[in-house]
């Protein structure tokens, strides 16, 4: 896969499993707050994942210099806490495709002068 398709797919699988377990919500906060209280094996090799699926998407240009892969995640675990609507999952879904957009470096158009 290129950098950003694999990237997408990783968020993808990742809403995934938010849905496989609709209870582990609470236990998300702590992933991207205070990580050490759950998730304490897994949150590395999360970390790791994320950081790394975005650093190639920078790499490759798809991507813009400045974006904190746990602000990716981070809008995700917002999304899954409020899971008790019936939609949540495909509202995480599409989140995943304006996250990617809006992730995209800004190309300026310049007008001949």
């Amino acid at each position: 896969m290129t950098p950003i398709e694999a990237l997408r797919a990783w968020l993808l699988l990742f809403v995934d499993a938010i849905a496989a377990k609709e209870l582990i919500a609470p236990a998300l906060n702590a992933l991207v707050g205070d990580h050490k209280k759950v998730f304490a094996a897994s949150y590395a090799q999360m970390k790791e994942a994320i950081r790394s699926l975005v650093k190639r998407a920078i790499e490759s240009g798809d991507i813009r210099k400045d974006l904190d892969p746990m602000d990716l995640l981070r809008a995700l675990v917002g999304v899954a806490n409020v899971a008790a609507n019936p939609d949540w999952r495909q509202s995480a879904r599409r989140l995943v495709d304006i996250l990617i957009t809006g992730s995209r470096p800004v190309k300026i158009k310049r007008t001949p002068t």
